[in-house]
């Protein structure tokens, strides 16, 4: 055997068929998935497993496979699962470094307990407790907007905000809507999905109603945000690479006593008009050095959605990377 290559055995125990069938999945399909992820061999018979390749990825797959066998006792797997399994395990290798942020977070919202996922979800939920003002920046699919949004509504419950106000800047992404029927509120409402989404499978739909209803919870273009003082409030603002210089700067000074804000964005996919510049790109300069204001930063290694989304962001870095290249 090549020097370089390493086997390990092991041995899943209590020996359960139908758990260990759903460990394997269809066809072998979840080990399929690990052995890609992680460049190894798993082979298999009942409950002892031995897996080949690279001694630091053999020892990834075994804590792995490990972990997912005790998730299938009370949880089903899926190709989803496994993928954000083989993330926290790329994340918590031995070259990652953690900055002594070992904490672990859990966000208690109605609709369940909810972890960060790697190094810099937690980095950023860490952040997001301890500032008045904080900006989540990377790529699509990397949390955070849903990790905002659950801090939001932890804060809710908690009574340390007495309302939650999430903003998106009604900004089309090359398409236009403006023929489509409907007043102010039933136009920009498409843009304020993802909002909507994240909120109902915290709180439920019935009560994300009653709460708009009351006004405890309002979703709202950014124009409306003008001119107003919001105290004692969770505010997030999504999409933030689509603000302008000006309303960023309207967005920040809104922010009241006894409030928190998060305003989250990808500067790569900013849909502003050519030559208008993103009031997040800006602010990234302006309020770098400035005190109880953080900044968290995300790449492609962050994504939490199908790994072909990372491989797609991956692809666009390096394109754009060679493009500016003389």
């Amino acid at each position: 055997m090549n020097a370089d290559i390493h086997s390990s055995d092991i041995s899943l125990e209590p020996a359960d068929n139908e758990r260990l069938a759903a460990l394997c999945g269809q066809f072998d399909s979840h080990l399929r998935q690990i052995e890609q992820r992680l460049g190894v061999e798993i082979n298999n018979r009942g409950s002892r497993f031995r897996i080949i390749g690279d001694n630091a990825a053999v020892q990834r797959a075994g804590r792995i496979l490990e972990s997912l066998y005790e998730e299938t006792a009370s949880a089903a797997l899926t190709p989803g699962k496994i993928h954000l399994y083989l993330q926290e395990s790329t994340d918590a290798g031995p070259d990652a470094a953690d900055d002594g942020d070992t904490d672990t977070i859990a966000i208690k919202t109605p609709g369940g307990v909810i972890m960060p996922r790697g190094r810099n979800q937690r980095h950023y939920l860490h952040n997001i407790l301890a500032n008045d003002l904080n900006f989540g920046i990377g790529p699509a699919g990397t949390g955070k907007t849903y990790l905002a949004v659950a801090c939001a509504v932890h804060a809710l419950e908690q009574e340390r905000v007495s309302r939650l106000v999430l903003v998106r800047p009604a900004v089309e992404a090359g398409e236009r809507l403006g023929f489509l029927p409907g007043d102010m509120t039933q136009k920009v409402d498409p843009y304020l999905r993802p909002l909507y989404d994240a909120l109902y499978e915290m709180f439920g739909i019935d009560k994300v109603a009653r709460l708009i209803e009351r006004n405890v919870i309002e979703v709202a273009p950014l124009a409306f945000m003008r001119g107003r003082s919001l105290n004692d409030a969770f505010i997030i603002l999504d999409e933030g690479q689509n603000t302008t210089v000006e309303q960023m700067k309207m967005f920040l000074t809104r922010i009241g006593f006894g409030s928190t804000a998060v305003v989250t964005g990808d500067i790569t996919q900013v849909d502003l008009p050519k030559h208008t510049e993103s009031g997040l790109r800006q602010v990234i300069d302006v309020l770098k050095d400035s005190k109880g204001i953080s900044f968290s930063f995300f790449s492609s290694q962050d994504v939490v959605r199908h790994p072909l989304v990372q491989r797609v962001i991956s692809a666009y870095e390096d394109y754009e990377r060679l493009s500016e290249r003389p």
